[in-house]
């Protein structure tokens, strides 16, 4: 009984990638943390652990909602047809239930957070949800992906003020430009399939090369927005060794990917930028207290 439970917990946590959670929620904290700080609205433990919910929960929601739109073709391509639904661990119906629940979830925790969470929790819904979508009609659907998991430090400063600013709106940036930057990157292992599907993806539309190019000027503009913001904050040497490093993560990325050579792609997508996201956070957070 407890394996089979442990199992199941396993399954979904793979259906969803759990692990790459450490893409937007280093830079929701920053946005929580940027507001704390501010002697205006302080501290609060309660709404810390609410945007980590909603985090995880809209993450979980969009993830097993694109594993289950994209199933059918999950099924015939070689790279994924071991993923949970085509496998057969995940049954269809479940994953679609598993949406539901968590969606579900994340309006709740907004809810308790103030009310215009509240009634943005569904805007945020359709970009997450909605992305699932876009391969069948643009191959910007890397910007839009990239759209969805910048909600995060705009929606967590929210989630304390209750308000818009700019700084929160400049790591959104960051986020929306990296985040596209390094998903063309992770696109280019399927050109061939996106072709055969009449699906769209830049590296199916402009070709390996002039897609790696493209990422490269995606992440130009986010070291651009990095330097932004810490000229927008007025930021100290925590932040700007942060900066550096994380620049120095992208930079190394792109330097491990060429288009006749995709055998350290996966180091490049998770590796690299899972440490490059968490570094940023971190330095970004601690130059706002030490």
């Amino acid at each position: 009984m407890l394996k089979s439970t442990a199992g199941k917990i396993s399954g979904y946590l793979s259906l969803i990638k759990f692990s790459h959670t450490v893409f937007a929620m280093p830079f929701a904290l920053a946005g929580f943390f940027l507001a704390a700080s501010n002697p205006q609205y302080g501290f609060s433990m309660r709404l810390l652990l609410l945007v980590i919910m909603c985090m995880v929960f809209a993450r979980s929601a969009a993830m097993a909602f694109n594993r289950y739109i994209d199933h059918r073709f999950d099924a015939i391509n070689p790279r994924t047809l071991k993923r949970e639904i085509p496998a057969g661990i995940i049954t269809p119906g479940a994953a679609l239930s598993f949406v539901v629940l968590s969606s579900a979830l994340f309006i709740a925790a907004a809810g308790f957070i103030n009310m215009l969470t509240l009634v943005l929790s569904p805007v945020a819904l359709i970009v997450i949800l909605g992305y699932s979508y876009t391969k069948r009609f643009t191959a910007l659907c890397h910007f839009i992906l990239g759209l969805g998991l910048a909600l995060a430090p705009v929606g967590a400063y929210i989630a304390v003020t209750g308000r818009f600013d700019l700084l929160p709106v400049i790591y959104s940036g960051i986020v929306l430009t990296w985040v596209a930057g390094f998903d063309i990157i992770y696109a280019l292992q399927d050109d061939e399939f996106d072709k055969d599907q009449e699906l769209f993806s830049i590296p199916a539309r402009l070709g390996r090369k002039r897609a790696l190019k493209l990422s490269v000027i995606s992440h130009s503009v986010t070291l651009l927005m990095v330097i932004a913001a810490g000229l927008t904050a007025d930021s100290g040497w925590l932040y700007w060794a942060g900066a550096a490093l994380f620049s120095g993560l992208l930079v190394y990325q792109h330097s491990l990917v060429s288009h006749d050579d995709l055998s350290r792609v996966t180091i490049a997508f998770a590796t690299v930028n899972g440490i490059a996201g968490v570094a940023f956070g971190a330095f970004a957070i601690a130059d706002l207290y030490l």
